[in-house]
């Protein structure tokens, strides 16, 4: 398989139950560094929230997930979420949703409910998105074979993310799935150095 869905970010989705405000957020994420990052950018928009839960699922292995209730009674927000990330087939994507107490207790199974319709209403706000995965690889030769590069790169359809043209001149590049192996084959040269970084 060489698709997958995400989504494209949305915030400040509000769904209201019993005076407690639930404020939903999701973003596209690939990897733990950018989780981190907008979970932090969210506690500092909303630093007097009750609660910061989430779920997000990253690849298609399902093994990459977490579910975080953040001082909710166990189960019931973390899970809630990820089972609406699961119900859309979505995934390197972020469901943050953040809960202002409004002093009405909402119980287990109320909250439950209002975690899991907050994360659908909020994906429902947002666009899923077909992506393809793609694969990195690093090439290197001589200057002088850089033309023979750029027509094999041109060849394929594949794109240059970094170029550094000195002497010994670098590229990063990325590829489709269907491709990889012609781009292995152009690339036996001897004056041409590859190597595989990573698929994502």
């Amino acid at each position: 398989m060489n698709k997958y869905h995400t989504i494209s970010p949305v915030e400040n989705i509000l769904y209201k139950d019993k005076a407690s405000k639930f404020i939903g957020f999701v973003y596209p994420v690939k990897n733990d560094i950018e989780i981190k990052e907008k979970l932090a950018y969210l506690r500092n928009l909303h630093p007097k929230a009750t609660h910061h839960c989430y779920a997000y699922r990253l690849g298609l292995d399902k093994n990459n997930y977490r579910a975080n209730d953040d001082g909710e009674p166990n189960g019931t927000a973390g899970k809630p979420i990820l089972g609406q990330i699961d119900s859309y087939e979505i995934t390197n994507c972020l469901i943050v949703i953040i809960r202002y107490f409004g002093g009405t207790k909402l119980g287990v199974s109320g909250l439950m409910e209002a975690y899991k319709e907050s994360a659908k209403q909020t994906i429902e706000a947002t666009k899923i998105i077909e992506q393809k995965f793609l694969n990195y690889y690093e090439v290197k030769c001589h200057y002088e074979k850089v033309n023979s590069i750029y027509k094999i790169i041109h060849q394929l359809k594949a794109t240059i993310l970094h170029q550094d043209l000195d002497n010994l001149a670098t590229f990063i590049i990325t590829i489709d799935d269907n491709d990889i192996h012609a781009l292995e084959a152009k690339l036996t040269d001897g004056q041409i150095e590859y190597k595989f970084l990573e698929r994502k």
